[in-house]
């Protein structure tokens, strides 16, 4: 008889045997016999594989061999995708999150221009009509500066009180050489004012008047012009 017809009696045997044992351990409720009966057989296996031919082991060794490779590659592909799942995640919190910030700095954008909408809107407003002030022939520095504080909304007199400082230290008849502008707030050319008053020349309630709407249309109030004068020196 061949070596390998021997193996196959002998792996027939076994299994019998092993097949045989764990029925009888079973039908007398000896568990344990059965697992004895499993090992011997398998260690019997395990010894018979050294009888096969030396080709022969080099075919089992190849399946082996294949087996571990398939699973390597099982495991790999899988570590592969929950790596991919998790950057996917990864990058969706970020969209998400460049979304959000995108969304709160418009949202953040148009708050701070309504408001300053609503500044503008109210310095406007709180300009008094200069048309009801007593004109006088002539006008002091403190006089000019009680007409402004009566006419510059509160908030920004003192931005408006520096230009002024600045531009004609508080004399309404002050006039540029070189330019020709005029007044307070050196209009150029002066007649500028006469949208605000006929009488621009002589009365700085009209002056003060026209200075103020031209802040708050062209800075959006004094102390936005203010703000540009001090980086330039000119509004």
């Amino acid at each position: 008889m061949s070596r390998i017809s021997v193996r196959g009696f002998a792996v027939a045997s076994a299994t019998a045997v092993t097949t045989v044992g764990a029925v009888v351990g079973v039908a007398a409720g000896s568990p344990a016999a059965a697992s004895s009966d499993n090992f011997e057989a398998t260690a019997a296996d395990s010894t018979l594989l050294a009888d096969i031919p030396a080709g022969q082991q080099a075919q089992v060794q190849t399946a082996s061999l294949t087996q571990q490779a398939d699973a390597q590659a099982a495991q790999a592909s899988a570590s592969a995708k929950k790596s991919a799942e998790e950057a996917a995640r990864v990058q969706a919190a970020q969209d998400a999150k460049a979304k959000k910030d995108a969304a709160d700095k418009d949202k953040a954008d148009k708050e701070a221009k309504a408001r300053d909408l609503e500044t503008q809107a109210a310095s406007r407003s709180a300009a008094r009509d200069v048309s009801n002030l007593a004109v006088k022939s002539s006008y002091s520095v403190s006089d000019v500066q009680a007409l402004a504080r009566q006419i510059v909304p509160s908030g920004q007199f003192q931005c408006f009180s520096h230009i002024v400082n600045n531009e004609s230290s508080w004399n309404y008849q002050a006039t540029n050489g070189s330019s020709g502008a005029y007044g307070l707030v050196q209009a150029l050319p002066g007649s500028k004012m006469s949208s605000v008053g006929d009488d621009w020349q002589s009365n700085p309630a009209t002056q003060i008047k026209w200075g103020l709407n031209y802040m708050n249309e062209r800075y959006g109030s004094p102390c936005g012009a203010w703000s540009f004068w001090q980086a330039n020196s000119w509004y």
